[in-house]
């Protein structure tokens, strides 16, 4: 089994990026921006997708995306499928890799998960977690007085496609939440577990099966929505192939400003509900962008 990890940085090798660099049975490929101290790379075992070499891998998918954005991992979506993965791990450079981090791999395989239940009929994966208070980026704001209100299914089988790891430290909620919270998160660990509802998941720590890779989009152009609403796209394409798993790094996170973050938020504030319920559509330059994205798949599939 292939397995990549794809990252993108726009600072030197950090320390999370070089624990990754030395993950065995893992390839790492970074993706690199215009910002990126490209020679930097060089020092350690990594694949560095040059700004000139996503250009040369797809150049119209590239233009789509646009410069000096997280959405360039894209490309090396691109390049980890091109080049064979039958699992991608996309993570963050700022999320510190524990010892047995990919060690219990799930993707492609039918197991047993603790399975749950929202009353009001969406999931936060995080509301059966030790901090319930809190909430995953991208969950409905509209539901957050009643999104702990669970029940409890019993076991069952599920194919694992998509397996979004946890994450101690700083976890990844909204501007909101971090902002009236602050938290410093240490997760109980727990078996893997996930709903039938829709639930967002990111791409800060989550492991992808190679037939979700064509359809698993960072949206470009939709501000901090846009791993959370590639996430839902992929649960109505493969449902009920989503699962959450132990924490399995330690998130020190790059200083940002929060009420940035909570502007580049607002499109999800107001839309996120709409969307899932097919009530709002993407924007037209990120819709563009994601037909152009499944374009260069299967432009690759028929080669």
């Amino acid at each position: 089994m292939k397995k990549i990890i794809v990252i993108t940085s726009i600072y030197e090798p950090t320390l999370a990026t070089k624990k990754f660099s030395e993950m065995e049975g893992w390839e790492l490929v970074v993706v690199g921006d215009t910002k990126t101290p490209h020679e930097s790379y060089k020092k350690i075992n990594c694949t560095y997708l040059h700004p000139e070499d996503q250009e040369k891998l797809n150049k119209e998918l590239s233009d789509s995306i646009g410069w000096k954005c997280i959405q360039r991992r894209n490309m090396g979506f691109l390049y980890a499928y091109l080049n064979g993965a039958d699992v991608m791990a996309t993570v963050d450079d700022d999320n510190i890799p524990y010892d047995d981090w990919g060690k219990d791999i799930y993707v492609g395989k039918e197991i047993d998960i603790d399975l749950w239940e929202a009353r009001n009929g969406f999931f936060d994966p995080l509301s059966v977690t030790n901090r319930p208070d809190l909430w995953h980026r991208g969950y409905p704001i509209e539901f957050l007085g009643s999104k702990n209100d669970v029940e409890y299914l019993g076991k069952a089988k599920r194919k694992v496609l998509v397996q979004a790891d946890l994450w101690d430290g700083d976890p990844d909620i909204d501007a909101m939440c971090r902002l009236s919270k602050k938290p410093c998160v240490k997760y109980d660990k727990h078996e893997p577990y996930g709903s039938m509802q829709p639930s967002p998941f990111n791409s800060q720590n989550t492991f992808i099966a190679r037939e979700v890779i064509p359809y698993y989009m960072v949206l470009p152009h939709i501000g901090r929505m846009d791993d959370i609403w590639g996430s839902y796209i992929i649960q109505k394409q493969f449902p009920n192939s989503v699962i959450y798993n132990k924490a399995s790094v330690f998130q020190d996170r790059n200083e940002q400003d929060l009420v940035t973050n909570l502007e580049n938020e607002v499109i999800g504030y107001r839309n996120t509900l709409k969307f899932i319920n097919d009530q709002f559509d993407l924007p037209e330059n990120s819709a563009q962008s994601y037909e152009i994205y499944k374009k260069a798949f299967n432009i690759m599939k028929r080669g």
